[in-house]
């Protein structure tokens, strides 16, 4: 029954990076079906699965009793505020917006502590989740990007440590240089960044001007990315 679980590329490609053996502790896990998948296989140790609703959470109390992956530990809590640190070697984020994953992390500090490995996949506003991480004692050990419904999604391993980004990897990726999603995944950024200095060009209040130029420079930055890209990726 297990090979008939599948998961979707996005989350494939994080039970890829799940240390074998590990506990782990799946945040937002909604239909449960990353611990789920490793428990029937067998990767994981302990599994604890917490989400901030009763609604995903009891979806993901019947994946596991449809699929018969006993002994995960189904928590209602917001984010980390109810899993203490020696419960999960590996915690894993995923599936919401860059700045709601900055803010679980911020809320439990001990997340920091090189002892932890963080797998993090925002769906929105990335660049705010790695600046978070430079600015906070974290460092991404590793990034990779994945096609999943029509949407490029970055993927990030991170744990306590320290790294510095440029402007342009804050917004285009931390380690992206090989990826081959990377061009596409830049070009896209390019385009809606160019749409919002488009539409702000056609203000005249002094904010907006400001804000056009800001966005200016973080143009400027990704389009070096996409450079260095072609240089690394095209023979």
């Amino acid at each position: 029954m297990a090979k008939q679980l599948e998961l979707s590329p996005r989350l494939a490609l994080l039970a890829g990076w799940v240390p074998v053996g590990t506990s782990l502790a799946d945040v937002g896990t909604d239909h449960g079906y990353l611990p789920v998948w490793l428990q029937l296989h067998g990767r994981v140790r302990s599994a604890i699965a917490s989400d901030l609703r009763k609604g995903p959470l009891a979806r993901a109390k019947e994946t596991g009793q449809t699929w018969g992956a006993d002994g995960i530990d189904y928590r209602l809590g917001n984010g980390l505020a109810d899993i203490r640190p020696e419960e999960a070697e590996t915690i894993v984020i995923a599936g919401m917006g860059g700045e709601n994953i900055a803010s679980i992390l911020a809320a439990a500090p001990w997340t920091a502590d090189r002892r932890h490995t963080l797998l993090l996949q925002p769906q929105t506003h990335a660049e705010d989740l790695r600046r978070f991480l430079m600015d906070h004692g974290y460092a991404i050990r590793r990034e990779a990007l994945v096609y999943d419904r029509g949407t490029i999604y970055p993927c990030m391993e991170a744990a306590g440590g320290e790294m510095t980004l440029s402007l342009g990897q804050l917004w285009g990726g931390a380690k992206l240089l090989r990826d081959p999603l990377g061009d596409r995944y830049l070009i896209e950024k390019i385009i809606r960044l160019q749409g919002a200095v488009a539409g702000l060009n056609c203000s005249a209040r002094p904010e907006d001007s400001k804000k056009a130029d800001s966005l200016r420079d973080i143009l400027t930055a990704l389009l070096a990315m996409r450079e260095e890209w072609r240089h690394a990726n095209c023979p």
